[in-house]
This record gives structure tokens, sequence and C-alpha cells, in this order.
């Protein structure tokens, strides 16, 4: 086709054109965890144990145990936080707990950060983590020690890292999930 037989395409005037739907932004607060977030975050950490190997639980939490468990971290003045929603649904959660039960350990904890199937992949995990981190400084907390999935938690060893925390270890075939071994990966952090 020559140059002067081709005919640009037409191009409807701006109000005869369809209106692109954006996605609306992804906004949220975090807060310290009431005791009515407590079903929301079960429902959250169930699903990961039915369907994953990010935690070796093999049986869901109930509710009393998720009580049990706040509770305790409360009276531990251990930071455990959510993300709302404007509407006020749970998007995801973060937390420390005690690493062991020694008092020698008292200044070092373990975390653990879920999100909801419809908050991953939009940096929610990387705000729950900052701000839980900045938490435990407050809180007098000195280590943070994250213990990951060796395989299935790709996302979760980045995330770590790239907040500071360095690999100091691996156990290789300590837990059994969904017919297959499973080792973990060490990360730490100093709160110093």
């Amino acid at each position: 086709m020559l140059e002067e037989e081709y005919e640009p395409r037409r191009r409807l005037p701006r109000h005869l054109r369809p209106e692109i739907a954006t996605e609306a932004p992804f906004d949220y607060t975090m807060r310290e965890v009431q005791a009515t977030d407590l079903p929301d975050i079960r429902e959250i950490y169930n699903y990961y144990v039915a369907n994953s190997t990010v935690t070796f639980d093999e049986d869901a939490m109930t509710l009393t145990e998720w009580r049990d468990k706040f509770y305790y971290l409360t009276k531990q003045g251990m930071p455990f936080i959510v993300a709302v929603s404007p509407a006020g649904q749970i998007l995801g959660y973060a937390l420390v707990a005690p690493w062991k039960q020694k008092k020698a350990y008292r200044f070092t904890v373990e975390n653990s950060i879920y999100l909801g199937a419809a908050s991953t992949g939009k940096g929610l995990g990387r705000e729950l983590l900052a701000e839980l981190i900045t938490r435990s400084k407050a809180a007098g907390l000195k280590e943070i020690i994250a213990v990951i999935a060796d395989q299935g938690a790709d996302a979760s060893i980045k995330l770590h890292r790239d907040s500071g925390f360095e690999e100091i270890g691996r156990m290789g075939k300590v837990g059994f999930k969904f017919e297959r071994w499973l080792g973990t990966i060490l990360l730490q952090k100093s709160l110093k």
C-alpha cells in the first residue's frame, strides 16, 4: 500500500468512548488487633493450614486457640496488628511471639505474617512487616527470628531479606505435610 493511500484509524469522540474501569486504590489502616478480629484472623490462617506448606500446622486452629494466643500475647506486651480495609474487612495480620519459653530468650521473638487471598501481591506484607518491626523496637525487643518453609514460600523469604533479615541457618526434613518432607530457613534481624 502506498503511503498516500493509507487512512488513519478513526477515533470516536471522547464523549462516545467507553469508560475504562479503573481498579479502586488498595486502601487500609493498621491497628492493634482486637478480640472481635479473631474470627477473621482464624479464617485467614486456616486457609494456609489447609492449602499450603507455609505453615506446618496440619489442623485448623479453633477460635478458642486464637483467643488464648491473643490474650497471652497481649499479656506479654507483644505486637499483634491487623490491616483493615475502609469497609472494616481484615486484610491480613502480623504478630510476634516469644521465640522460646526460657526467660533468657525474653528479648527474642518469632514473627508471623499472613494475608487474605485478595490482599496478596499489593505490598501489604511489606507494610505489615515494617510496622511490626517498628512496634517490636518500641516494645524493647532486640531480635526477630523468621522461620520460613523451604518450599512454597519464596515471596516470604524475599520479603524478609528485603527488610534486612539475614539467613542464619537451615534445617532439612523437619516437617512432614501433604505427604512430603519439608525443611525450614531461619532468618534473623537485630533491632538494636
